[in-house]
């Protein structure tokens, strides 16, 4: 299939014969609200690369996004949204996009993905406005460690991450899920302690493949762990069942033994997945990208949506899209992208 990188956001394409005969069904929707962030993790933003950050005016505004959710995305069958960054409580007026879209009748599911820096201020706050579900990355429970991957510099703040994380489930945010990206020789060695944290508290950690987005050279460097062994590990010291927990991600879930929380694994470069995936990633600044590991399919609603093209032609496009994506799944993951490398960080995309 062509390159779907348009210039015009709502030229036709063409659909092969090829797409698999079956479309998962795609109702799950991971909205990036700004491309800043107030880390810069490893795996994520490359140490010393200059990323071009997207202007405030080139943001969907909170109009634009819910115009965008209630005339486009929510009639052609999504009702799972995700908000992610960058950081997304970084965006001032966070706290009202979560509010608006919590109160859409068609809203069957709400969580958000952060770092946890902001948490400790500010979970209270995102429940009363009908957050209910959280991802926060805990990549080390050693502040060295975590700092390191973090890439912060000067005071730790790995007490302000776990602060936020404890005031989280005070709050009640229920799952509360824990994203950690497993790097060889950097942080492998937690596995046990990091799954251990599901033992006592309900409390869910992800185990994350590490991937070459977002930092091509450390990934060339360290590497992957699959999840099969960081499972045979947990396996050895405490036994591992098949577990169960809320959630609309890619993650195979697990459970210690009587522990109250789960393990999840996420798999992306061991066992692939594409025939389980059920989401597209709206861009900070209106990219719609069917794939994480492609570039070329990807259609730009925030230029249809100021060019004034009607909202019934943007809401046709985006059909057609989750016609197409199934090929791009399939056919186009390994490529990637055309040019055999990511012109976005995962900060850039919203992971």
């Amino acid at each position: 299939m062509g390159n779907l990188v348009e210039n015009n956001p709502l030229k036709n394409t063409t659909q092969t014969s090829e797409v698999p005969p079956q479309r998962n069904r795609v109702d799950y929707l991971r909205i990036s609200l700004i491309d800043r962030c107030n880390f810069r993790c490893q795996y994520c933003m490359p140490e010393g690369a200059e990323l071009n950050y997207i202007r405030q005016q080139d943001f969907l505004t909170r109009e634009e996004l819910l115009t965008l959710l209630k005339e486009v995305f929510i009639p052609v069958g999504f009702t799972r949204f995700r908000l992610t960054g960058g950081e997304p409580l970084i965006r001032p007026d966070v706290v009202e996009i979560v509010e608006a879209i919590a109160n859409l009748p068609q809203t069957q599911d709400l969580a958000m993905t952060t770092n946890g820096f902001f948490l400790a201020q500010k979970a209270q706050t995102l429940y009363d406005a009908g957050l209910r579900r959280i991802n926060i990355s805990l990549d080390s429970l050693e502040a060295q460690t975590f700092d390191f991957l973090a890439g912060t510099r000067g005071t730790s703040r790995w007490q302000q991450v776990w602060d936020g994380i404890l005031e989280a489930y005070r709050v009640g945010f229920n799952p509360l899920k824990l994203n950690v990206v497993v790097i060889p020789g950097v942080n492998d060695g937690e596995v046990l302690k990091l799954a251990e944290l599901t033992i006592a508290r309900n409390w869910h950690v992800r185990f994350i493949e590490f991937m070459p987005i977002g930092n091509g050279e450390l990934f060339g460097d360290r590497g992957w762990i699959p999840s099969e062994e960081l499972r045979q590990r947990i396996r050895d010291r405490w036994g591992l069942s098949e577990g169960q927990v809320t959630g609309n991600g890619p993650a195979d879930v697990f459970q210690i033994p009587h522990a109250k929380g789960t393990v999840g694994f996420i798999s992306q470069m061991s066992e692939c997945f594409c025939d389980r995936c059920n989401r597209m990633r709206l861009s900070a600044e209106g990219w719609l990208r069917p794939c994480l590991l492609n570039e070329t399919g990807q259609i730009n609603l925030k230029t249809a949506l100021r060019n004034g093209i009607p909202l019934p032609e943007i809401r046709e496009q985006v059909a057609h899209l989750l016609d197409l994506k199934p090929e791009i799944n399939y056919k186009q993951r390994e490529s990637g992208t055309e040019t055999g490398s990511y012109s976005r960080t995962m900060s850039q995309i919203g992971g």
